[in-house]
């Protein structure tokens, strides 16, 4: 029996189903509105999507996304080059980016290591980061801290601990981002493990 679907549309929707968080459901969403779209915003996305492939690279020092070979952080003068914050994903340096706190470097490991998933070390950007860090002290401008501000789950704390092994003795310190409560939160709604993180984490007022 023939598909009610023809190829062009199939073909559409499995390919916005093969994006994260998109299930068949939505995918097929998309799809149908982009066919009732008006010409002009289907031709734009597409031209979107054409630029990213070919427009969009990854910086060549902190592997952060980049429109040249070093992103707009890693070519500005004003940043604090003693301050390496080092998060698993491009997405995190906008997190952090957005709350204005922080004016160091980053560097982006692409990745956490998951030994279940087959992801090691070398899968990571972890080598290149220790080759800048190295490179600094080299040059006689050891970093003062680098800080691990990969996610709080369990691929993110051993990716976190064996940095900090990694990292011993070859700059002033390695921190941990904090881990709490959010802001808002309720402690009834919170989990074991936040609420053991919220008390291990507690400071003076």
């Amino acid at each position: 029996m023939a598909s009610p679907v023809i190829e062009p549309v199939a073909r559409l929707v499995e390919a916005f189903a093969r994006l994260p968080g998109i299930g068949p459901k939505t995918a097929q969403r998309l799809t149908y509105h982009l066919l009732r779209a008006p010409d002009a915003e289907a031709r734009t996305l597409a031209r979107a999507l054409i630029a990213v492939r070919d427009e969009v690279v990854f910086c060549e020092r902190c592997f952060n996304i980049s429109d040249a070979p070093l992103c707009p952080i890693c070519r500005d003068p004003a940043r604090d080059d003693g301050h390496l914050c080092v998060v698993e994903e491009p997405l995190d340096v906008l997190a952090i980016e957005r709350t204005g706190e922080f004016r160091g470097r980053y560097h982006v490991l692409h990745g956490a290591i998951s030994p279940i998933d087959g992801i090691g070390p070398e899968r990571l950007r972890i080598r290149e980061l220790i080759a800048r860090v190295d490179e600094a002290a080299a040059g006689g401008s050891q970093m003062i801290e680098v800080i691990m501000a990969t996610n709080p789950t369990l691929e993110g704390e051993a990716t976190a601990m064996y940095l900090g092994e990694r990292l011993e003795g070859k700059v002033g310190s390695v921190t941990r981002i904090a881990r709490g409560l959010p802001v808002g939160g309720d402690l009834e709604y919170a989990d074991d493990v936040t609420l053991i993180r919220a008390l291990q984490g507690r400071r003076a007022l």
